[in-house]
């Protein structure tokens, strides 16, 4: 996923009301941006980070400027790590065409949003007239803990458990389900369910997974221009 133009390199003064972050530009200037991101954010809301920001170049929106990457790491070793979960549905479609994800090649078309389930709607469709269809849901993950380590979810989310338990009737109807973690960072080998953070989620991963979903995860290269994918990373048991 490229950028539509490169970023604007800015540092973090505080992230508040889950949508809002205060940053300061290099020039000095104080604005408020976007956060594109729901979630608690746990390790990401260091004041004084340096983050990047995108420019919507939209002079109508209400806050032109939004939230992208943040550098968790040290000024020897940076660690960027992808904050928008607005990108993840394209990252994961970008890297199943191009046959990165190998558990997810050979069909013959993809589709986005396709209603399914209780009112909910599955991000990734892929069918083929010689396969069952296959349902992919994708979760964006940003919460490292631990070096080497990406975990989901970063706080309760009673949504996703929903997804998990829709996957599992797609399975009993003969469907083919995912789940597909996005991982919006590079430097990491394994993934892994949080489940102090969200027992009822773990616990309805673990189910999931026992009728039959299947769980795959992807670590991200970050840069200032583009998000792509760098390489699968091992779903664990903690």
């Amino acid at each position: 996923m490229q950028f539509s133009s490169s970023l604007i390199r800015a540092k973090l003064i505080k992230r508040y009301k889950r949508f809002l972050a205060d940053v300061e530009l290099e020039n000095g200037d104080i604005i408020t941006v976007h956060c594109a991101n729901p979630g608690a954010m746990l390790g990401l809301n260091k004041p004084g980070s340096f983050i990047w920001i995108s420019d919507s170049k939209n002079p109508k929106r209400k806050l032109q400027y939004s939230l992208e990457i943040i550098d968790i790491g040290t000024q020897e070793k940076p660690q960027l790590v992808g904050i928008n979960t607005q990108h993840p549905n394209k990252i994961a479609e970008e890297s199943i065409l191009s046959g990165l994800i190998p558990a997810l090649t050979g069909y013959q078309n993809l589709k986005r949003e396709v209603k399914y389930g209780q009112n909910s709607r599955i991000d990734i469709l892929l069918t083929d007239e010689n396969k069952a269809d296959c349902y992919v849901e994708v979760k964006n993950v940003h919460l490292i803990r631990q070096e080497g380590l990406a975990e989901f979810p970063d706080c309760e989310t009673k949504r996703g458990a929903k997804h998990l338990d829709e996957l599992s009737d797609m399975v009993a109807q003969g469907k083919r389900a995912v789940m597909l973690y996005v991982i919006q960072v590079e430097d990491v080998q394994k993934f892994s369910i949080a489940n102090d953070l969200d027992p009822n989620y773990s616990n309805s991963f673990i189910k999931a997974r026992e009728l039959g979903v299947e769980a795959y995860a992807m670590a991200c290269k970050i840069t200032s221009q583009s998000i792509e994918f760098s390489h699968l990373v091992d779903v664990i048991e903690k």
